[in-house]
């Protein structure tokens, strides 16, 4: 047997346990160790029945996903493939049940439904994820699932990714029995009263009860689709796993898993399918620190506190409340505490009316926030995180006064979006305590931190940073000290682009389409008015001084700003909204201002089309991002790709900018800058390192390996 696959028995059943840590993953020589064990079983008179288990923490997590990428570049022939080993399980002649505990997805929930039998103790989960890679399941499982679950709970499953919990999954009917206690001993057990009973092999190829009734099954796949259409906008695989599953419905089992097959190959070799696997990629490669081993020591971070009540600040303590630490909660006055405390409870309140949290877990989890006006209990902290308003001389007041109430080793950590570190850090005389941490908004929800290494920050707060950013199920990303980092530099040029546009004869709402049809979360003048359109004008005011003389500035947003039109609180920005709705309605007010701004400026409107909108947008992102990574202030490409898609909502299927520059061609891209520097002046001078790489014919994905 193979080292990955082990064979025993416990008297008439014999016992298969796959052992490939951590997830037992499917890699080359696990399904060939399956396919020797069941057929070695076969053979052997003296066994009756077969248990296939999981050694370690789990069942099988999936597929292994370095194989896919192996597939699509042509580094791998795929061989016989796994649906004929599949195909010798599911038709072994003695019984056999699959154990699951931990998780059964994707490849592994396939094993276990080719399996005639499953059992799963109580906490273990099942599901098919795939659509999550951009790919459908490829081993029956859109065939296989509906036999068992119907189609209703198989489509939902295929399209859409999430888990299912063992005991819905018992409901359901994927699997048999719930097994309380030790899993291998009642799978044994179990597999023993199937033996005793005379009962033989039940393969869910043959079984159709529930996928037999044509007029509910399109019902169910209508209801599906719809689901999908308003939830995965843009995305490729939901569609085709609907379509996948409606083959179950329609065609034999063996015509189904053909079908599967074709759409399955359709999804692998998309750019879609591409781009997604290189950001399930990246969220593993940006935890990883050059220069700072995985093991470096860190402080054990038991308490924290939070230094303003407003949204952020809330948002944040609510973050170290959730991973179960306990959290001073720190405003200046009663009043503003209070405020603070009802938006949490309120955010708290709203999930527990969802379902996704009890009311006792609400209730823990308020407990864990102590409420307070002053410092005296801030020499208990481990970190302080500082979240008041965007002000330089602020912020210095907050840290100098920091330093007087915590404890020598207690990292001071800014919730800065665009501000010095190094000038924060100054106040201090402890600057390599020191470091940013900036939370995207709402900060409970966004998945990502930007994690600012001053100059003197250590490498134990920068590891500390690292782990707490993972401990509050956030990605954390390490960058360099600007004028707003990564996200908020590269944000700027983007952003200053679409109000370009605007004064050079694009609408408001022509702007927004173009980018939020190419898929992003919302279009960047609606994203302004969300964010609130006060918070931008703030820092320019803070900056103004350090604007190069000459050089041209966006004219419009800042006359909206005085006119007290700061987005969605004020029920107007760069469109109006309506009380008690964020349905952005486009304002004549603001198409007039715009066109008599752009009169007085000398600016010549015209027709500008879709392609000129994405790709000023778009290529003033890729043009920064490389001159960011030039400069070091990024460690890498993808660290740029995941930053973008978790905290800005760029397209997940794109793979983030500087993903998406690679796939148009560096030097398409470097073409068009060129172009656009003729037409707009200096702004748009090429960076260095996007000439060298557009030139030499490599991409930034290179550029990343030459890292590694």
């Amino acid at each position: 047997m193979s080292d990955l696959v082990q064979l025993t028995k416990d008297g008439e059943i014999a016992v298969i346990t796959i052992n490939n840590p951590p997830v037992n993953a499917l890699s080359p020589g696990v399904p060939e160790g399956i396919k020797e064990s069941v057929e070695a079983s076969i053979q052997d008179d003296a066994v009756k029945g077969i248990v296939i288990i999981g050694g370690g923490r789990t069942f099988i997590a999936g597929a292994d996903i370095k194989e896919f990428g192996k597939m699509t570049s042509g580094k791998k022939d795929r061989g016989v493939g796994f649906n004929p080993i599949l195909k010798i399980v599911e038709n072994c002649p003695k019984p056999i049940v699959a154990a699951i505990h931990g998780t059964a997805f994707g490849g592994g929930l396939e094993t276990a439904m080719a399996c005639h039998y499953r059992v799963a103790v109580p906490s273990a989960l099942v599901g098919q994820p795939e659509v999550k890679l951009g790919i459908i399941p490829g081993a029956g499982g859109t065939q296989r699932l509906p036999r068992l679950a119907g189609v209703a709970v198989a489509a939902e499953m295929c399209a859409v990714g999430n888990p299912v919990p063992a005991p819905q999954a018992h409901e359901a009917g994927i699997v048999d029995k719930i097994i309380d206690g030790d899993l291998l001993e009642g799978a044994v057990a179990f597999a023993r009263e199937l033996v005793a009973a005379g009962k033989p092999p039940r393969k869910t190829c043959d079984q159709t009860d529930k996928i037999s009734d044509q007029a509910a099954n399109q019902k169910a796949l209508a209801a599906v689709r719809d689901k999908v259409a308003k939830r995965a906008r843009g995305l490729m695989a939901p569609g085709k796993a609907i379509d996948a599953v409606e083959a179950a419905t329609k065609l034999p089992f063996e015509e189904g898993v053909a079908r599967e097959q074709e759409l399955f190959k359709e999804c692998l070799h998309s750019d879609q399918s591409k781009a997604m696997i290189h950001v399930f990629f990246g969220e593993r490669a940006v935890a990883k620190v050059p220069g700072i081993a995985k093991d470096h020591p860190k402080i054990e971070i038991k308490r924290a506190a939070v230094v303003g009540g407003g949204t952020m600040g809330g948002g944040i303590t609510m973050n170290y409340a959730n991973a179960g630490i306990p959290v001073l909660f720190k405003e200046i006055s009663d009043e503003a505490l209070e405020k603070g405390l009802s938006i949490i409870k309120k955010n708290y309140a709203a999930t527990v009316s969802k379902g996704r949290l009890t009311q006792e877990q609400m209730d823990q989890r308020m407990a864990l926030i102590e409420p307070t006006t002053s410092y005296d209990k801030f020499k208990e902290a481990d970190i302080v995180v500082e979240a008041v308003f965007e002000e330089m001389a602020l912020k210095k007041k907050v840290f100098a006064e920091l330093e007087k109430v915590t404890r020598p080793d207690a990292i001071l950590a800014s919730n800065t979006s665009t501000l010095n570190i190094d000038e924060i850090a100054s106040a201090t005389s402890k600057p390599d305590y020191v470091i940013g941490h900036h939370f995207f908004s709402p900060a409970n929800v966004m998945r990502v931190v930007e994690i600012v290494r001053g100059k003197q920050s250590s490498d134990t707060v920068i590891a500390t940073s690292m782990a707490i950013a993972k401990k509050i199920n956030k990605v954390g990303i390490l960058v360099g000290n600007c004028r707003g980092f990564v996200g908020n530099r590269m944000f700027h040029c983007y952003q200053r682009e679409a109000q370009f546009l605007l004064e050079e004869g694009a609408r408001v709402e022509q702007v927004d389409k173009v980018l939020y049809d190419y898929g992003m979360a919302m279009g960047p003048l609606a994203v302004g008015d969300l964010a609130g359109l006060d918070v931008g004008w703030r820092i320019r005011k803070e900056y103004k001084h350090l604007e190069p003389e000459g050089i041209r500035q966006p004219l419009v947003v800042d006359q909206i700003c005085e006119m007290g039109r700061f987005g969605q609180k004020t029920g107007a920005g760069w469109y109006k909204y309506e009380a008690g709705s964020r349905a952005p309605i486009p304002d004549p007010e603001v198409q007039k201002l715009i066109e008599e701004t752009a009169a007085k400026a000398g600016i010549e409107r015209r027709e500008i089309s879709d392609q000129e909108i994405l790709e000023r947008t778009l290529y003033a992102l890729v043009n920064e991002g490389a001159t960011i990574l030039a400069e070091g202030i990024a460690l890498r490409a993808v660290d740029i790709d995941m930053l973008y898609i978790l905290g800005y909502g760029f397209p997940a299927q794109r793979g983030g900018p500087m993903w998406y520059a690679d796939t148009v061609g560096l030097k398409n891209v470097y073409e068009r800058v060129c172009e656009f520097e003729k037409q707009h002046g200096s702004l748009w001078a090429p960076s260095p390192l996007l000439k060298e790489l557009a030139e030499s014919g490599k991409t930034f994905a290179d550029y990343d390996a030459s890292k590694a």
